[in-house]
């Protein structure tokens, strides 16, 4: 199963790349996300409780990162397992871009899964894997532009410079692309993916 997304937040780069530093933002944003635990320089664990037709589980994911390019993107794979309801595996390359004012996030995707959830039917799990992802930007959007800032304000906004890479987590690799990362694999990869 392949799928590509790209979602526009109406606040910079700078904003953003803060926002996804904060794990309690992230944990907030990631429906059914229950936690979400750093076990090395490269690797992430979470659970996430998900639903997808008549499958509700509560899936255990592992998220790898490799050609990280702060602030501009990274290659991520992982795996999900939900017991009976399912396993996937899968990967994604991730991108953050500045365009008028705003920040671009794309993704493209690709998973195998098993179990319950290959027998639900990919209508229903992509459907489910979209609603998903945006639902987690909805909420991250929420969280990071709360005063309704919108799209046209962050078009009318001046154009910023050129944003170098930002310091990262004491990891040596920022929590945002845990967090994409736990979106793509987990959130919506345990969606999709498992």
């Amino acid at each position: 199963m392949d799928m590509t997304g790209e979602y526009t937040i109406p606040a910079p780069r700078e904003k953003i790349w803060e926002a996804l530093n904060d794990a309690e933002v992230l944990k907030a944003s990631v429906p059914g996300c229950e936690t979400l635990e750093k076990v090395s320089d490269t690797e992430f664990r979470a659970t996430v409780m998900s639903k997808v037709g008549p499958v509700r589980a509560k899936f255990n994911g592992r998220v790898t990162l490799s050609d990280i390019d702060p602030p501009n993107g990274y290659t991520i794979s992982g795996e999900g397992q939900g017991g009976a309801a399912g396993f996937a595996k899968g990967g994604a390359k991730v991108s953050l871009t500045s365009e008028n004012g705003g920040t671009v996030l794309r993704y493209e995707a690709n998973a195998s899964v098993g179990g319950k959830m290959a027998q639900i039917g990919s209508r229903v799990v992509e459907g489910v894997a979209k609603k998903t992802a945006d639902d987690f930007f909805a909420t991250f959007v929420e969280q990071v532009a709360p005063s309704g800032e919108t799209a046209e304000k962050a078009a009318a906004a001046p154009a910023e410079a050129p944003v170098e890479a930002a310091p990262a987590a004491e990891s040596g690799i920022p929590t945002w692309a845990w967090a994409v990362g736990l979106l793509v694999i987990v959130g919506i990869g345990l969606v999709v993916f498992s």
